[in-house]
């Protein structure tokens, strides 16, 4: 059997990651990327539009799996009251019925199903066309040649549109090949059954000494879920990517990375606690910054990035007038207030590293305003008091600063 013939096999037998579309009643499952405030924000500047008279968004799921990314981006798109067409493609008939049998409990009849490969996508049999947004997300990173699949997704991308992406991380996954490399001695020959038993075993006899024993940010092999540890440990293909790689990556297919998810986590200032070395760390060009800020971190697993064809000037949504409308990518605002106005500072645990930043005495009554729908101009009319729009801006960019950096806050251009 090939490799790749074994992946296609692990994924038949393994959905991954497991869901029951039972759950859909209880809970959408959100995340990164594809979240569609998040691609409007680092894709189209905020400026695009998705509800009821809007031009129809048609995106690509390109090795959808069992259907989390086409489930949130169609629900979303659905409760904006926007038309458009939500692509899952998969090569596994097993965890594409699990995500036609999600979008069949939501009830989203704007999801289009299709069995193939995504290096077949200029194939005219499939005839799918070009998409406003791509996600690949957990896919690349598991085909023989991951440039020449990017290159596939980059050719059917429209020229203004733009992708979400996720290859794992290299350091935050050590321990992992080393395992996989052990396993493969230890359970090479056996049937799926027992290779996953000799892993639960292994696993179990780990020494004191070994990486992965000591990796806290690893964690789908310690929850009893078959498809989660085949996935880590027993896959037939994978790898990693330093940030460095990643950017190498998307510059071979002719792309420009927009910006990563949580960009906090990709700022080396945000690991340094010393003045002068954070002050050479932020003098470091973009690209640098990044992966300093890997090297510094240690934690990261996964690298989440949007990009965009050509280049990522003005991809980017910027608090660069009144016209531009906060919100929040999930969450209250007003119960967030709250708790900012107690305490007047605003705290995150980015895996496993606390950060604690101090807000101005406005910052609460600014995001207390904060709903989606008024421009920046409206809730500087609304504070009150005489605050000088200087004074207003100075602290909503502060403020903006720390909430985008922990993806709290994002912005969207005011259509009127």
């Amino acid at each position: 059997m090939s490799r790749d013939d074994a992946v296609h096999t692990q994924y038949e037998g393994y959905p991954y990651p497991a869901r029951d579309p039972a759950d859909e009643a209880k809970r959408l499952v959100t995340g990164s990327p594809s979240h569609l405030a998040e691609v409007n924000h680092y894709l189209f500047a905020g400026a695009r539009r998705f509800g009821a008279g809007a031009p129809p968004f048609r995106a690509l799921i390109a090795g959808g799996g069992t259907g989390d990314g086409a489930i949130m981006l169609a629900q979303q798109l659905s409760d904006a009251g926007g038309v458009g067409e939500i692509v899952h493609l998969d090569l596994s008939q097993a965890s594409s019925d699990i995500a036609k049998a999600r979008a069949k409990a939501r009830k989203l009849g704007n999801i289009r199903f299709v069995i193939g490969s995504l290096l077949d996508l200029a194939d005219l049999d499939l005839g799918l066309g070009t998409f406003d947004y791509i996600d690949c997300c957990g896919v690349l990173h598991h085909l023989a040649d991951p440039a020449a699949g990017l290159r596939a997704l980059a050719a059917v991308l429209a020229d203004d549109g733009g992708m979400g992406l996720m290859v794992y991380g290299t350091y935050g996954r050590t321990g992992v090949y080393p395992a996989q490399d052990a396993l493969k001695m230890l359970a090479g020959g056996d049937d799926d059954t027992q290779r996953l038993a000799i892993a639960r075993t292994l696993l179990a006899d780990l020494p004191e000494t070994n990486w992965l024993k000591h990796n806290p940010w690893l964690a789908d092999h310690l929850h009893g879920d078959d498809a989660g540890l085949y996935d880590l440990l027993l896959h037939a293909r994978d790898r990693a990517y330093t940030v460095s790689e990643t950017f190498g990556l998307a510059d071979a297919a002719g792309l420009a990375i927009t910006g990563f998810i949580e960009p906090a986590r990709y700022d080396p200032t945000t690991y340094l606690q010393d003045e002068g070395l954070a002050a050479r760390a932020a003098a470091q060009p973009w690209r640098d910054r990044c992966a300093l800020a890997e090297l510094l971190a240690g934690s990261i697993k996964s690298h989440v990035c949007y990009v965009a064809k050509k280049s990522a000037e003005g991809r980017v949504a910027q608090p660069d007038s009144g016209a531009m409308i906060p919100l929040l990518r999930e969450g209250d605002a007003g119960q967030m207030a709250q708790g900012m106005a107690a305490t007047r500072r605003i705290s995150a645990d980015l895996e496993g590293l606390s950060v604690s930043h101090p807000v101005d005495r406005l910052a609460p009554a600014i995001l207390s305003r904060v709903d989606g729908v008024r421009t920046l101009a409206e809730i500087h009319a609304a504070m009150t008091g005489n605050t000088e729009w200087d004074e207003f801006k100075t602290v909503f960019d502060a403020l903006y600063a720390i909430l985008n950096g922990i993806n709290v806050m994002l912005l969207r251009r005011d259509g009127k």
